[in-house]
């Protein structure tokens, strides 16, 4: 869906509703193959009002993405179920009118198409969180390992790196036996 502001200046005595199921697997998985490997039909709904020469969006997504776990690349379905608000303008002077958390786009002029299918695309791809587990990932299951070398989480690459000493330098602490291992 696209709109230009003038065509949405219609919608100012009464919202565009939108209450629509989005297929939006090719532009997803093509614009980020690695992230997103399937997505399941996007339901949208919401209103897009005109106001004043500005358009706002206010919409609630839901939606089910196959991403990979960030552990292991194993497929995690996750669901998503997000709302979200853009604010569009021709005039740049009406940035002033929002406050300063709230997301204003502004347009070249009144006849610049506002993409409605790449908002959602953009909006879907941020709810992803930095760190996917599968299941049995989150249940404890140990770490992938391998002939000489395993994942290890944070914490024990941690105390592994306190606990080892630099063998050039292990001679020098025998020259201080009376200062303990955190100086």
């Amino acid at each position: 869906m696209k709109w230009s502001l003038s065509e949405l200046h219609r919608y100012s005595r009464e919202p565009l509703h939108i209450d629509s199921t989005f297929d939006l697997k090719a532009p997803l998985t093509t614009r980020f193959p690695e992230e997103i490997l399937d997505v399941t039909g996007v339901r949208v709904k919401g209103d897009v009002t005109y106001h004043n020469g500005d358009a706002t969006i206010v919409v609630r997504v839901q939606t089910k993405l196959t991403v990979p776990s960030t552990r292991s690349l194993t497929e995690v379905e996750l669901p998503l179920d997000f709302t979200f608000v853009e604010n569009y303008t021709a005039d740049p002077d009406h940035r002033a009118l929002y406050d300063d958390d709230e997301l204003v786009f502004v347009l070249e002029n009144d006849q610049t198409m506002i993409d409605f299918d790449n908002a959602l695309v953009e909006n879907i791809y941020e709810q992803i969180p930095t760190k996917v587990l599968s299941a049995k990932e989150k249940a404890g299951q140990k770490f992938p390992a391998g002939k000489g070398w395993q994942v290890i989480d944070e914490q024990t690459h941690t105390e592994q790196k306190n606990q080892s000493v630099d063998p050039r330098l292990a001679k020098l602490k025998q020259l201080f036996p009376d200062q303990d291992d955190h100086n």
